[in-house]
């Protein structure tokens, strides 16, 4: 079965002001990577449809949602927070991109799809139930693993999150929940200094130094991740795919490099394939340094196509 490809035209239209690093311009590196290496057509091409009202509800409160739509603005920019802007086309866009993560979940537990990468923006991972923060505004991934619980009625999925900033949304959505376990590292102490304190059972949070290395990362992989994913026995995987640990991204401090997440995303698959029926759904959180972005998840996705 093939790998699918969730996107949308929309998410090109989402933009913060000139210059600023969460751009449209990280899809297009992506898309022309998998152009040049001959990718593209190897991949399900899907088009992400809209969340509805009722899967962004499971994760985000009702008067979140309302203030997002009352400060959506008919033009210019509105801001969230310094780093946090919306345009007229913000609000559509993150409907969306939450949208292709609960697509990509719904072609997956089908059987369509053997796995999916959503390339999706605005990203999700920082986005708490009741806040917008860190770029993000509906939390993609919590939205899609919440679904898979309530829609489909699995009853352990795990979150895996590779991303140079701490999940805090993600964590805040998924707290105590003995359903969901979240495995993340994050360079710390860092944006958005969270995740190191009163960590609840269900969370493996690893807070890592700044210039750590891939080594240093795979062996944190291999000694505390993987041991407590396959005691968990997920059925199904999420992951926030975040690429901004790359040794080139001037937004994070950490030294890895393509291979790097090629391994980590095998040593995930490993994991789908003993206890998930090798069930993934990735969604696109960070990476800011188009070259960096583009080589990662063209590394990402070739062996997402390895199945």
């Amino acid at each position: 079965m093939p790998t699918g490809f969730y996107t949308h035209p929309e998410f090109l239209l989402h933009e913060m002001g000139h210059f600023h690093p969460e751009c449209p311009e990280r899809l297009q590196a992506i898309e022309d990577q998998l152009i040049s290496h001959g990718m593209d057509g190897l991949l399900d091409r899907r088009e992400a449809p809209p969340a509805t009202a009722e899967q962004i509800g499971r994760v985000h409160r009702p008067e979140y949602v309302a203030s997002l739509a009352a400060a959506s603005p008919a033009s210019g920019y509105h801001p969230i927070d310094p780093d946090t802007l919306m345009n007229s086309h913000t609000l559509a866009a993150a409907g969306l991109a939450a949208g292709a993560a609960v697509a990509a979940t719904d072609a997956v537990i089908a059987g369509e799809i053997e796995n999916a990468f959503c390339c999706v923006r605005p990203p999700g991972h920082h986005a708490e139930p009741d806040r917008a923060m860190g770029f993000c505004f509906y939390n993609n991934v919590a939205v899609a693993a919440r679904h898979a619980l309530a829609a489909h009625g699995l009853e352990r999925v795990a979150i895996v999150d590779f991303d140079v900033h701490h999940g805090n949304g993600t964590e805040a959505a998924f707290r105590c929940d003995q359903r969901v376990l979240m495995c993340s590292f994050f360079q710390h102490p860092f944006y958005p200094y969270s995740g190191t304190e009163h960590i609840a059972a269900n969370m493996s949070n690893i807070p890592l130094p700044a210039y750590t290395n891939g080594l240093a990362v795979r062996e944190v992989v291999e000694t505390i991740w993987l041991p407590r994913l396959h005691d968990f026995k997920p059925q199904m995987l999420f992951i926030s795919a975040g690429f901004d640990a790359h040794r080139e991204d001037d937004l994070g401090q950490m030294g890895l490099v393509e291979q790097d997440y090629a391994w980590i995303t095998a040593q995930l698959m490993e994991v789908a394939r003993a206890h998930a029926s090798g069930r993934i759904v990735s969604c696109l959180e960070g990476g800011y340094n188009l070259s960096a972005l583009g080589r990662s998840v063209l590394a990402h996705l070739k062996v997402l196509l390895e199945q």
